[in-house]
């Protein structure tokens, strides 16, 4: 049986917001420390999330995000992105909060993963030939020279962590279904055309629609 029962949880706070990450932070740690990791296990997972509406960034935040720290079997995670868990090889994400947004609020297995996948490369591609230049969002260049949201040090997903925030995920549960029922929707996609799975349709938006996007995404043109 699942460790986070889904039929508990309601939307707490915006995607990157202090509440939603504290409180996927939480869940998160309860389906780690269920699955007793061995003490092996030294790993990390951050996420960053840059150029977030002011809103967001109350209270003293330097960022928007979370982290999980796996060291010698024990987590520990929190909010915003630490120095400690960015020196750990893991899965580390940095991207434009108003690239990811909206689409992070979709619920899916790993067919929607694919084919979000599919709809976000065409969006960044959109944004790209848009905006007329490669790397609009400013993207970290990674050990191999190219523009990555992922930074390093990369370090593969133990199996173990895997399935414990995977478990379920084709039922509907798993730590982004969590994440997804924990997110509530932010005003500035309320009017924006999106598909299916919430990733917005650049190439449907208005000419003010793209303007207002871009520059959601700290994008200058």
């Amino acid at each position: 049986m699942p460790v986070i029962e889904m039929s508990t949880l309601e939307p707490v706070g915006e995607f990157g917001s202090r509440e939603w990450g504290e409180a996927c932070v939480n869940c998160a740690i309860r389906m780690l420390q269920a699955a007793n990791l061995p003490d092996t296990i030294t790993w990390s997972f951050t996420e960053h999330y840059t150029h977030p509406p002011a809103r967001l960034m109350t209270g003293g935040r330097e960022s928007a995000g979370y982290y999980l720290m796996v060291k010698n079997g024990v987590v520990t995670g929190g909010d915003g992105v630490t120095e400690a868990s960015l020196g750990i090889p893991g899965f580390h994400g940095k991207v434009p909060w108003g690239s990811i947004c909206h689409q992070s609020g979709a619920k899916y297995g790993s067919v929607g993963q694919q084919q979000r996948n599919v709809e976000e490369g065409a969006l960044f591609a959109a944004i790209e030939t848009y905006v007329g230049r490669p790397n609009p969002f400013g993207l970290d260049i990674n050990e191999a020279g190219e523009a990555s949201i992922m930074l390093d040090p990369v370090g593969p997903w133990p199996r173990e962590v895997a399935m414990a925030l995977g478990e379920d995920m084709e039922e509907g549960n798993g730590l982004h279904n969590v994440a997804a029922t924990l997110q509530m929707d932010s005003p500035e996609f309320a009017d924006l055309p999106v598909t299916e799975l919430r990733v917005p349709a650049f190439d449907q938006m208005t000419d003010q629609q793209k303007i207002d996007f871009v520059r959601l995404c700290g994008i200058e043109t």
